[in-house]
């Protein structure tokens, strides 16, 4: 069994991006988006995303709709929907998030949102494989 008390864990990681498991059909990512910061306008083709917000607020971006977002706060992005969620507040914004199926390299860290891209474009941040 695995066991998280997630508002404990988000809040306490300064990283960027942080995988906390890796399952065959899911994955659970804790992130923390500095003041000013974002996620990034992305889409994922084929994962579906359900993002918790802990702390902070921000504003969510998706499907060309914006809408103020702040602790206890949960947004659902289909698979193949236009996203970015950023940091309006001037505290980090801290959330988990779930991936299905996953989205990133099994126990990935990236400090920053540099890194995150930066680990993207060489290819070194792609979900297992079955």
């Amino acid at each position: 069994m695995e066991h998280f008390t997630i508002a404990t864990v988000a809040e306490k990681s300064p990283d960027f991006r942080r995988v906390l498991w890796t399952g065959k059909n899911t994955q659970l990512v804790i992130m923390t988006i500095p003041a000013g910061g974002e996620i990034g306008e992305e889409v994922h083709e084929d994962i579906d995303q359900i993002l918790t917000f802990v702390s902070g607020t921000g504003e969510a971006r998706v499907a060309g709709s914006k809408r103020k977002i702040a602790q206890g706060d949960l947004v659902v992005v289909p698979a193949g929907t236009k996203h970015n969620f950023v940091n309006t507040g001037p505290n980090p914004l801290v959330l988990y998030t779930v991936y299905g199926p996953p989205e990133h390299a099994d126990q990935a860290v990236h400090r920053t949102k540099e890194e995150a891209d930066a680990a993207e474009e060489a290819g070194k941040d792609e979900p297992p494989t079955s």
